[in-house]
């Protein structure tokens, strides 16, 4: 089964569950999510190969009659569409740029049976962190000067016999990236060439030895261990 059967699956539950004594016209909850997860594929904007941005704040525009019904759902209801609408975003591979918020409207100039969803990208000051993905672990960068090799005295150490005990060191100031080869015995490359300074761009890789590791730029709310 795929991850949209599902997600229809669980709504219909719902639906036909507590919901359904709520609802015998008008609006259902299936649409509400229906039209949310709409809106995200069709706002979705790629801003690099690992990353794609979706709108995080949505307001769903209801009759008043649809929205008196809805609105004695409460909480449970927008926590249920919340963490659909997240999952769907997780399984298309989408980024928010903030925290994702759902509110339901009262609009009189609809009719019942009849919504509308707005939606915007709001950051509210997200931070942003530097991160290097190496294998499956996912190590923060901290500001200033992070080191990169083999011996214990690195910020990062890599099990690499082709790397130097202290092989590269990266320096980054909260927007942007510099990587430099610290006299390594093998030298060092990024997306495959060799360099001694380079301005590293967010989803590049960088080599030392045969360890491959990839730099990104994340949401700190996205920045968990891998």
């Amino acid at each position: 089964m795929g991850l949209l059967d599902s997600f229809e699956r669980k709504l219909e539950r719902a639906v036909n569950g507590a919901f359904a004594k709520t609802f015998r016209s008008g609006v259902q909850p299936i649409e509400i999510s229906s039209a949310l997860r709409r809106e995200l594929d069709t706002h979705a904007a790629i801003v690099s190969r690992e990353r794609i941005l979706v709108p995080n704040e949505f307001v769903v525009r209801l009759s008043p009659p649809d929205f008196t019904r809805m609105d004695e759902l409460g909480q449970p209801l927008i926590d249920e569409l919340t963490q659909l609408v997240q999952q769907h975003a997780v399984a298309q591979n989408y980024s928010f740029s903030g925290p994702l918020t759902i509110r339901l409207l009262q609009d009189g100039t609809l009719s019942t049976g009849i919504l509308q969803v707005d939606v915007s990208t709001v950051q509210r000051d997200v931070p942003w962190v530097a991160v290097l993905d190496i294998g499956s672990q996912r190590h923060h960068l901290k500001v200033g000067r992070t080191v990169i090799g083999r011996g214990s005295e690195a910020d990062i150490t890599v099990a690499d016999t082709g790397a130097s005990r202290k092989h590269l060191e990266v320096l980054w100031d909260g927007k942007h990236a510099q990587a430099t080869d610290l006299g390594s015995t093998n030298g060092s490359k990024l997306n495959g060439d060799r360099f001694q300074q380079a301005i590293v761009e967010p989803d590049s890789t960088l080599e030392v030895g045969r360890t491959r590791m990839v730099f990104r730029v994340i949401p700190e709310n996205e920045g968990g261990a891998r």
